[in-house]
């Protein structure tokens, strides 16, 4: 991306984003509903993998500036509960793994649940999809850049982690005794 992006270069991009993010959030919806029956694990993983592919675009551009410096208001933000605890009954066990927060700061591991990372993630999102959705695409790329430095790209990237080495071990467990047997 340039350092000085155009306002059809931030159309264009925020429309893509929009994409992933919708995405993103029907997707959660639907395993957190139940619709992913035994691949519940491996559609998460393709969902965030595919809402960080939005996440490294807007970390390639340019620092999105508002204008007048300030958001405007869009009233609250919908209740994802019932997302979180669709997703959490979905996981069971796997719900819970744990994070180093930052490789560079942190060496000590936290705990983390997958349903509460996922599901703030779409909580950051929505709100900048809000703006989208109000014709307002310079405020939303401005929320979902800020939010994914300072808020959902770390989440993002954690349950990414997470999932992939479920799916990671799963499959090579798999790989092995079939191995094992020949």
């Amino acid at each position: 991306m340039s350092d000085a992006n155009s306002p059809q270069d931030w159309n264009a991009l925020a429309e893509r984003v929009a994409c992933h993010v919708d995405n993103y959030l029907n997707g959660l919806e639907a395993v957190a509903r139940g619709d992913g029956g035994t691949h519940t694990i491996p559609l998460l993983l393709l969902e965030v993998s595919q809402v960080i592919l939005a996440g490294a675009q807007l970390g390639a551009s340019a620092d999105v500036i508002l204008p007048d410096n300030w958001e405007p208001e869009i009233g609250d933000d919908p209740d994802l509960d019932a997302v979180r605890a669709g997703l959490a009954e979905r996981l069971g066990d796997l719900d819970e793994y744990v994070e180093v927060f930052d490789p560079y700061k942190d060496t000590e591991p936290t705990p983390y649940r997958l349903s509460d990372d996922l599901v703030d993630v779409a909580s950051d999102l929505v709100h900048g999809l809000r703006h989208y959705n109000q014709d307002r695409p310079l405020e939303a790329l401005w929320w979902w850049q800020y939010s994914y430095f300072n808020h959902w790209g770390n989440h993002a990237g954690a349950s990414l982690r997470a999932l992939h080495a479920y799916v990671a071990n799963d499959r090579l467990a798999v790989a092995q005794e079939a191995a094992v047997a020949q």
